[in-house]
């Protein structure tokens, strides 16, 4: 139980940091050149930036895509700009079916582990095993939907919103991505590993553990909660908790 009440949180940490954030899967491209008197060509010179070729400059761009943000980047300045997603990229359907997965893996997630807290209860000897049980139930439903939003977008990763020329978009000039999976991924493989994990200890815990038999009455259990053993109800509450399981 106390493994499952660690990690479903730091499960769940980790999802919710890979949700908000927008490197999911990165690209960089070497943008042309910037014509002299542009506006990129100046600000990325007032950075200290840009690659001479030639007589003009090679910008190296980084592009990255989240869930709900995305962003560009001049490599190795401050130069950034990040909107939320739009286009053929927010209404791809495999787009739009991982950002449901994952918000209702992290429902779930948030219910569990207020479940299990509540059938822990920690401040208690004996706890609720059924409603922590239900509580891993819920945590590990969570993880496998996280996972599942996770495999659906690494495996169309390079596909996700790119339109084919005969979709209407064929432009030379417009710098080829090389995409490939992000930081926010590993995250949230990590986090959904983690809930698996900790709601898989949570729902184990439901077995009653065994224990030691009472010497005056060899068919009961010597538990605190046996008040019918005249062997243990005469005793300490102190002793009792001494021998309980």
């Amino acid at each position: 139980m106390v493994m499952g009440i660690v990690f479903a949180p730091l499960g769940l940490v980790l999802v919710f940091t890979a949700a908000i954030t927008p490197q999911w899967r990165e690209g960089r491209a070497r943008l042309g050149t910037a014509a002299p008197g542009s506006l990129l060509r100046s600000g990325v010179k007032s950075h200290g930036m840009g690659v001479r070729s030639g007589s003009a400059e090679a910008l190296l761009l980084r592009r990255s895509d989240g869930l709900w943000e995305s962003c560009l980047q001049v490599e190795h300045s401050e130069l950034k700009q990040c909107w939320p997603v739009s286009g053929p990229y927010q209404r791809d359907s495999r787009v739009r079916s991982t950002q449901g997965l994952v918000l209702t893996s992290l429902f779930l997630c948030g219910t569990g582990i207020l479940l299990a807290c509540i059938g822990v209860r920690c401040w208690t000897d004996i706890p609720l095993r059924g409603v922590a049980a239900t509580g891993g139930l819920l945590v590990v439903t969570s993880g496998l939907l996280s996972l599942t939003a996770l495999g659906v977008y690494t495996h169309n990763l390079d596909k996700l919103g790119v339109l084919t020329p005969s979709q209407g978009l064929h432009n030379p000039r417009f710098p080829h991505l090389s995409l490939h999976a992000a930081g926010s991924l590993y995250f949230g493989w990590l986090g959904s590993c983690l809930q698996m994990l900790g709601g898989s200890a949570l729902l184990f815990s439901f077995k009653q553990p065994r224990c030691s038999i009472c010497p005056a009455c060899p068919g009961q259990h010597a538990h605190p909660a046996c008040h019918s053993c005249p062997e243990f109800t005469k005793r300490s509450d102190t002793e009792e908790y001494e021998v309980s399981c």
